[in-house]
């Protein structure tokens, strides 16, 4: 069991406070010694923290990984026109090996911003596993179900998905990848897929995953169709009897924000892909003071263009104040917990997203010796309003470290590159550019 010491480093704590001049200790997948004395047990490798951060590394809780290979293809256009003329013609081309390809390329983008685990809606799961087994992240991984017919649940192509990855032994015995039940949304699907659905995930403990209220028009269209709103709909139907983050919910209105925290629905709050789409603004003041659990994601790259966590941790400490009317709404520790400890408790990894003994080692180090995080007078906050991306030099995951300084420990960079280029021109040729 391998081992590694961090000394005189600052650690942001459990409580989101900066505590300077710590011994930090990783032993095996978990962080097994926390002070401000040094260890009397020894460790494989000791390294100097001067100058340096340890924080609980991030969690995205809504991500379409794959959708590196769409980077900067569907721009300036509606949620509806960028869907069905530029996403869905292009994702229709993607081919297996495609998607093992972008996962990994995505999970290097990732990780080199700090970021360990992300909750997962996508297709052809099985490559996605294979590329996360290379990789050592972690994903809570769903195919969202879309069916515009009658079909019947066990039809579907998804559902013979789902009963394949419960059927593979290495899929079951791995804790890194956690499969979830996706919907895809209210109006890609209808009552009776959504109720099985829910149904199925129940029955196989599994997570529920789920667009919901993304533009004015998804939400008021469900209220003509069904005579309730998206939350009240999958309430219904049994989506949330099961954990389920909701991505986007940008149009809650009236008794949502009461069924979303008496149901324990996390919020997967997606700042940039929803300005980038105009898709609205999410009341983060109401959800946090209705005790919503809110997360945050990036969404996919098509309509975010990165996978930088640090862009969604600044904008959410800062838009919602600007939205509130409040500069005391959301504090730098409420802003680090959403983006770090709220997603861990969403995926259900309750021993994850702090810096804690006993827990996994979901850690970043960030170099905070440079004149933009100088001085320091709370460094949490230097943290969410200062820091970079960049800023990143090492990211450890379940006590494995995968990206150090440049270099990454499991995944070849310079081939996923390659690879998702060639393959997404080849894609883009095809579908006409």
């Amino acid at each position: 069991m391998s081992s590694l010491l961090y000394e005189n480093i600052t650690v942001i704590d459990e409580s989101f406070d900066a505590r300077s001049g710590m011994y930090l200790g990783i032993r095996g997948e978990v962080i097994d010694y926390l002070s401000d004395k040094a260890p009397e047990e020894h460790y494989d490798e000791v390294r100097s923290g001067e100058g340096h951060v340890a924080c609980p590394a991030f969690y995205n809780i809504h991500s379409h990984l794959p959708m590196v290979l769409l980077r900067g293809y569907a721009e300036n256009l509606a949620l509806a026109d960028w869907l069905n003329t530029r996403v869905f013609p292009f994702e229709a081309k993607i081919e297996g090996e495609d998607l093992y390809y972008a996962t990994l390329m995505a999970q290097a983008e990732a990780l080199r911003f700090g970021c360990v685990s992300c909750t997962e809606m996508y297709f052809r799961l099985p490559y996605i596993f294979a590329a996360n087994e290379v990789s050592g992240f972690k994903l809570n991984a769903s195919n969202a179900i879309v069916c515009f017919g009658n079909t019947d649940f066990e039809s579907l192509s998804e559902y013979k998905e789902y009963m394949s990855c419960l059927a593979d032994p290495a899929i079951a015995a791995s804790d890194r990848f956690r499969l979830d039940m996706a919907v895809h949304a209210e109006y890609t699907t209808n009552p009776v897929i959504v109720r099985r659905a829910a149904e199925f995930a129940k029955e196989h403990g599994m997570n529920m995953h789920l667009h919901m209220s993304e533009t004015m028009s998804e939400h008021e269209e469900c209220k003509g169709r069904h005579g309730m709103t998206p939350a009240a709909y999958f309430e219904s139907l049994g989506a949330f009897d099961v954990p389920c983050t909701a991505a986007h919910c940008v149009h809650l209105e009236g008794e949502d924000f009461e069924i979303l925290a008496r149901k324990g629905v996390t919020v997967a709050n997606n700042t940039v892909s929803n300005l980038k789409l105009a898709s609205g603004f999410a009341n983060v003041g109401a959800m946090l003071k209705a005790g919503i659990n809110v997360g945050l994601g990036t969404d996919g790259v098509a309509s975010n263009n990165n996978l930088n966590m640090f862009e969604e941790l600044k904008l959410f400490a800062t838009i919602n104040k600007a939205l509130s009317g409040d500069p005391t709404l959301i504090t730098p520790a409420q802003a680090l917990y959403a983006a770090t400890r709220a997603g861990a408790l969403s995926q259900g990894r309750k021993d994850c997203g702090l810096i804690k003994e006993g827990f996994k080692a979901d850690i970043m180090i960030l170099d905070t010796d440079n004149c933009y995080m100088t001085p320091v007078h709370n460094m949490t906050a230097n943290i969410v309003y200062s820091a970079q991306g960049s800023d990143v030099v090492t990211t450890i995951c379940d006590g494995k470290i995968l990206y150090d300084h440049g270099e990454y420990t499991t995944i070849d960079i310079e081939k996923a590159r390659y690879e998702v280029s060639s393959r997404a021109r080849r894609i883009s040729d095809s579908v006409g550019g």
